[in-house]
């Protein structure tokens, strides 16, 4: 008997329509959006790894990270975001303080050492940059050292250090320092500095390049910039140290994650924090990228001081104090260097 197909399309529209909304919930089950204020050449090898561990897809927004942060502000409980990644430690406090960001199991950061922990348990740091100085052991004797970034606005230092003001991770140094010392304290420094003639530079590169190429004879910067130099040249001519154990030169900035609240995906999302405090993937962050274990069960990269040196040098403050740039800048502005 002849049906006429339109008497069967709602039937239809209805069947395609719990398929689709199946096969929605099926994608969704295993697959997780992070968002990441760090670069697609870092993060992409480490997603793949734990996709092929777990057969959990990720799927990756990349951003800088503070527009990241604005943006989950204003999706709120709108975003389709399950995890943040950030750069820095600013940003993640500024996100845990506002409650974007959920609880995580005391599990996953009761054993890692207080200078990669946030007071508020709401994210983790995922690897550690330490703050350092590059210098030039040709034009450099050993036992003349800073021994505190304080130092650097003696007049033996006149002229002969660099640093980059405008620089993001410097700019983050800039806010450690103020919540160590106060404002008072850091403008002072800052406005020494630029005294004693302190030579600008765009970035943290630059400056390592500078001091090879005999401009300045020591620069502020992230510990990983000059061995990523050695590794392509060998023979570079530059050196680096920390200050005396303690001293806030010694800021270790860390690239945090966290969980954000409401998602659905909470125990997906908590399996990628824990795959990135293994140490498969701690053993990549300072084999690769350079940059400082969270845990100390890893190799140790030859061209990094060890983990444990980190510790006894790094100074004690708490991470989620750091989201206030837009008093840095404004300092930075007041000593007219921005």
């Amino acid at each position: 008997m002849y049906r006429n197909p339109m008497y069967r399309r709602p039937a239809m529209i209805a069947t395609l329509l719990l398929i689709t909304l199946l096969i929605t919930a099926c994608d969704r089950s295993d697959s997780l959006t992070l968002y990441s204020g760090r670069g697609e050449s870092m993060v992409k090898p480490i997603v793949e790894r734990f996709e092929q561990a777990t057969g959990i897809r990720v799927e990756v927004r990349y951003g800088g990270t503070s527009q990241l942060a604005v943006l989950l502000q204003e999706e709120g409980q709108r975003t389709p975001a399950d995890l943040f990644w950030g750069q820095d430690a600013g940003a993640m406090g500024a996100l845990g303080k506002a409650g974007l960001l959920a609880p995580l199991p005391s599990d996953i950061y009761q054993d890692l050492p207080p200078i990669y922990s946030s007071e508020t348990g709401r994210w983790v740091a995922a690897s550690g940059r330490a703050r350092v100085f590059v210098y030039s052991p040709e034009r450099t004797r050993s036992n003349a050292l800073p021994q505190s970034i304080f130092d650097l606005t003696d007049p033996h230092y006149k002229g002969r250090v660099g640093w980059a003001p405008t620089n993001g991770s410097f700019q983050s140094f800039v806010t450690a320092m103020r919540v160590k010392h106060g404002d008072e304290v850091t403008l002072k420094w800052l406005q020494d500095m630029k005294a004693n003639n302190a030579q600008v530079y765009r970035n943290n590169s630059t400056q390592v390049q500078a001091v090879a190429d005999g401009q300045i004879d020591f620069g502020i910067v992230n510990n990983y910039y000059l061995p990523r130099s050695i590794e392509n040249d060998s023979d570079f001519p530059a050196s680096q140290a920390f200050f005396q154990a303690g001293d806030i030169g010694n800021m270790v900035n860390v690239a945090g994650i966290g969980i954000i609240a409401g998602t659905d995906m909470q125990p997906e999302a908590e399996a990628f924090i824990r795959f990135l405090l293994s140490a498969e993937a701690q053993q990549y962050f300072t084999s690769t990228v350079y940059e400082y274990p969270v845990i100390g069960n890893v190799e140790q990269n030859p061209r990094l001081e060890s983990f444990e040196h980190l510790l006894d040098v790094a100074p004690s403050i708490n991470l989620d104090d750091l989201e206030d740039l837009e008093g840095t800048l404004g300092l930075l502005r007041q000593a007219d260097l921005i």
